[in-house]
């Protein structure tokens, strides 16, 4: 009866073929819960699509098997101050229940309620510090459907699940970073975003940087970052940068070591070789751990942001596939390399 309801949410734990535990759910009047997914019915509130690595979501990136959850997770907030945010695991259907199949990780615990975890899972990590100048990476976690944390399990859909880990719980914090096995949101509150430099700041500091006329020092040509909305076409006053070594130039076509590498390039002014790339000002404003000017870059894509907020995103594991977890450009995705995953720019000065 409860399955068949409408109005009435519960998630069902099938046990057996002829064993299923349901468990209902009443309406609170004190929080409000928001729902993402991969689904596009009208429960999910945050339709949430494959990251594609580099940004390049043309109509020739064809997304093979997506394996993000049509209902993912499930947010639950509390109506008053201080507005607390709760993740749990898988999210309502159009019918309101969620079913955990024959194959899912399910249990019961020692109090004597049901709890599971979705196939790919749901990881979070909290950052240490929150989400300052001073944050460090925290370890990534599995939220179950009852929004308990666990450790991770051997793989990501490993029927096994992790060591419940009592002293942490489920609630969200500025920063917080949440994985759906295909995208990895970022979690901000709205005192977060209160501290955090707006786009504004952002045109600021690129009005400034341009104002200061950093040179080409082969060239001689004066350099300028494209306004924020020309984000996809290389012009000709376009800042390139060597980085392995970070020297700043215009564009020009020489110093390739090798055919076959064909973005090795050799610095002309400290004969470093490295990949070559145009820089772009990294402009969501979210990201930014500090209010800093744009003076690192991202490897080997060639965003650019504060120092801070390179270094953060450059220490930060995202989970990748089904157990691997590496760094990734925040602005593009792409996976990060290098000695330090960043580089400080050096930028020449005009002559006169």
């Amino acid at each position: 009866q409860a399955i068949s309801c409408k109005g009435q949410h519960s998630i069902s734990y099938t046990l057996s073929r002829n064993q299923t535990v349901v468990v209902e759910y009443t309406h609170d009047k004190d929080t409000d819960m928001f729902q993402v997914g991969r689904s596009t019915e009208s429960p999910i509130d945050f339709v949430v699509t494959d990251t594609i690595s580099g940004s390049q979501n043309n109509d020739e990136t064809q997304i093979t098997q997506s394996t993000i959850s049509r209902f993912a997770c499930r947010i639950v907030c509390d109506r008053s101050p201080p507005y607390t945010a709760r993740i749990f695991a898988a999210g309502f259907d159009s019918s309101k229940n969620i079913f955990l199949g024959e194959k899912a990780a399910k249990w019961k615990n020692p109090d004597g309620h049901m709890d599971g975890l979705t196939t790919n899972g749901v990881l979070v990590m909290h950052p240490k510090g929150g989400f300052t100048e001073e944050s460090k990476p925290g370890v990534w976690r599995e939220i179950s459907v009852c929004g308990d944390v666990y450790t991770l399990r051997e793989t990501r859909s490993a029927q096994q699940r992790g060591k419940l880990v009592e002293n942490e719980t489920n609630v969200l914090q500025d920063g917080s970073l949440i994985d759906l096995c295909g995208a990895t949101l970022l979690w901000r509150t709205a005192d977060g975003l209160f501290h955090t430099p707006t786009q504004k700041h952002i045109e600021a500091l690129r009005q400034e940087i341009n104002a200061a006329r950093p040179q080409c020092p082969v060239g001689l040509n004066t350099l300028a970052f494209p306004s924020i909305n020309r984000k996809d076409v290389v012009e000709e006053k376009q800042p390139w940068a060597y980085l392995s070594c970070g020297h700043v130039h215009g564009y020009h076509n020489w110093g390739h070591r090798s055919d076959t590498e064909a973005n090795e390039r050799e610095c002309p002014m400290c004969r470093t070789v490295g990949p070559y790339v145009p820089l772009w000002l990294g402009c969501e404003a979210g990201f930014y751990v500090d209010a800093g000017p744009p003076t690192h870059a991202f490897t080997p894509c060639g965003h650019v942001c504060s120092e801070k907020s390179a270094k953060y995103w450059s220490q930060i594991p995202l989970p990748h596939g089904t157990h691997a977890f590496h760094a990734a450009c925040p602005f593009c995705a792409t996976q990060l390399s290098g000695e330090h995953n960043c580089v400080k720019l050096i930028f020449q000065g005009p002559i006169d």
